[in-house]
């Protein structure tokens, strides 16, 4: 044997008994641990103050309306113009139906949304033509706004729906009188540096309470006819609501960016 073949040879064995020696707990812990290597303190979580009612703005979130103003919005029609919906009592906002859908002048990717939404005083209509309106985040995914009480229509068309995408996981419909709650956490897409999508769209969806969106991804834009398909790679954009020509009503609406 030449001494080459030594050599590799107690390479080897060397290599062999460092592997086995990692593969080998020590019998005793050469640095115990202790509660404090696992403890994080800097930098400190910041401190907001929550809503002293549930449902209500904690003291970081935008408040989008308040039933006072609509300061916050514009045409979605004419950004340059003033939202055309009515403000009613000073409590909530009400559609204009034909005057176009709404678009906040503020633009958003990850966020929280609370929102909350009225059928029409007068019921009616039937399927689709009752009380629909729509929350599009970044101006094209929409979670959808309708009367789904006592009102059959195809299940990832009715409220809680992402329209055309997913059904809500249950029916948590309030009556046509009574108000309704939507809290929404949403994840905007991620595009690669070429344009494709890197991840989807996700969303989840608590309709009055109640989980009916589970961090479900969002298969792209929103088509009333056809698959739904990604565009090209975008970023932060507006929230509109949607005029389906129904008097859909709204109130306290605000946003956290995430």
């Amino acid at each position: 044997m030449n001494s080459k073949t030594v050599w590799t040879s107690l390479v080897a064995i060397a290599f062999a008994i460092n592997l086995n020696a990692q593969n080998t707990p020590p019998e005793v812990s050469p640095m115990p641990m202790k509660p404090q290597m696992t403890e994080i303190w800097e930098p400190e979580v910041e401190v907001i103050t929550p809503a002293k009612k549930l449902g209500d703005a904690p003291s970081d979130a935008i408040i989008l309306f308040d039933g006072t103003n609509l300061e916050q919005w514009v045409s979605q029609k004419d950004p340059s113009k003033a939202a055309p919906w009515k403000i009613v009592d000073n409590d909530h906002l009400e559609v204009v139906p034909g005057s176009g859908g709404i678009s906040t002048k503020m633009k958003f990717g990850d966020c929280q949304i609370h929102i909350e939404f009225s059928a029409p005083d007068k019921v009616e209509g039937h399927s689709q033509g009752r009380g629909n309106s729509g929350l599009f985040l970044q101006n094209r995914y929409e979670l959808q706004i309708l009367d789904s009480y006592n009102n059959r229509t195809y299940r990832n068309g009715q409220a809680g729906s992402i329209y055309k995408d997913h059904a809500p996981l249950v029916n948590a419909m309030r009556g046509p009188l009574e108000w309704n709650s939507y809290d929404v956490i949403y994840t905007a897409p991620r595009f690669k540096a070429d344009g494709r999508l890197d991840a989807p769209a996700r969303i989840t969806v608590l309709h009055n309470g109640v989980l009916v969106q589970n961090n479900v991804s969002i298969n792209g834009n929103t088509f009333y006819v056809g698959l739904h398909t990604y565009p090209s790679a975008h970023g932060d954009d507006v929230i509109s609501l949607q005029d389906h020509g129904n008097k859909t009503q709204f109130k306290n609406i605000w946003i956290r960016k995430l």
